[in-house]
């Protein structure tokens, strides 16, 4: 009989053990502190950073501002001008970054605000609060960073500016100090083509979409010269654009890639001022 009693007990406990378990794998709204939760679902979603509160002084982050982890456990930022990369585990509700670091260019005052803040935030351990599409990043001594999911854009018919320069694992940022009429960007056509300017002169080609790949053709174009700044863009721009390549949307942000590793990183933006920006 003693026995029979002990192998009940067992029994029963295992089941208790079960059902615990059952509620720490659910969305952990009770409110036991040791309550486990399941993920929040961060990772690889492009969000849209929207201000940046550290030492209780809050700053908008400039316009076309982004933060991603990726499933891998990276973290990249962007505000316009530097790349921010960290490592970044997420574990339950918690996000530990490692030490970030950042490219060293010069930025305007409103850019270099945003980009101290967000060093000083994604440095350490913070908590992540999802509510519907906005995402609240809460470091221990309450720095937050406030973001919003964004929606992919459309491959076609949207004006993509070239921000970012790709070469393998090396992201290099399209230099601040070149003339707005030189800001290389691109659009694809509904009809298959592609049309843009690559850093110096305007081009067009063809672009043949299929999946997640576009296989560019030949493009043409002007033949103008331009300092060796520009030129060198215009060359890594249509590098990228050669051939067979991949391609990626998050939010508003496009990457292309080719066969060999070079690529380019685009924004989309509005596309009012893209006839003085073909012929500038």
């Amino acid at each position: 009989m003693h026995t029979q009693r002990m192998a009940v007990s067992v029994s029963v406990l295992a089941l208790l053990t079960l059902a615990a378990c059952g509620t720490e794998s659910g969305s952990g709204s009770g409110d036991g502190s040791d309550t486990a939760q399941s993920d929040v679902p961060v990772t690889g979603v492009a969000w849209s950073v929207d201000s940046l509160t550290v030492s209780g002084k809050k700053t908008e982050a400039p316009a076309g501002s982004r933060l991603e982890i990726d499933p891998k456990g990276r973290a990249k930022a962007g505000f316009g001008c530097n790349h921010i990369s960290a490592d970044a585990r997420v574990e339950g509700d918690r996000i530990t970054f490692g030490k970030p670091v950042s490219t060293q260019m010069a930025c305007d005052e409103t850019t270099e605000k945003a980009e101290k803040a967000a060093l000083a935030a994604m440095d350490g351990e913070v908590t992540a609060k999802l509510s519907g599409e906005k995402l609240t990043l809460t470091t221990e001594g309450g720095d937050t960073i406030a973001l919003s999911e964004e929606k992919p854009a459309d491959l076609v018919g949207t004006r993509w500016a070239v921000n970012t320069l790709l070469s393998g694992e090396t992201a290099t940022s399209v230099p601040a100090g070149l003339p707005k009429e030189r800001v290389p960007h691109l659009t694809f056509g509904e009809d298959g083509t592609v049309h843009g300017n690559s850093g110096c002169n305007s081009f067009h080609g063809k672009a043949a979409v299929k999946g997640s790949t576009i296989d560019f053709g030949p493009p043409a174009g002007t033949r103008k010269m331009c300092p060796e700044a520009e030129m060198e863009v215009e060359r890594a721009v249509l590098a990228a654009l050669d051939g067979p390549a991949t391609y990626t949307i998050k939010g508003s942000t496009l990457t292309v890639t080719s066969k060999d590793g070079k690529g380019i990183g685009a924004t989309a933006t509005p596309a009012k001022s893209e006839g003085t920006q073909e012929h500038g």
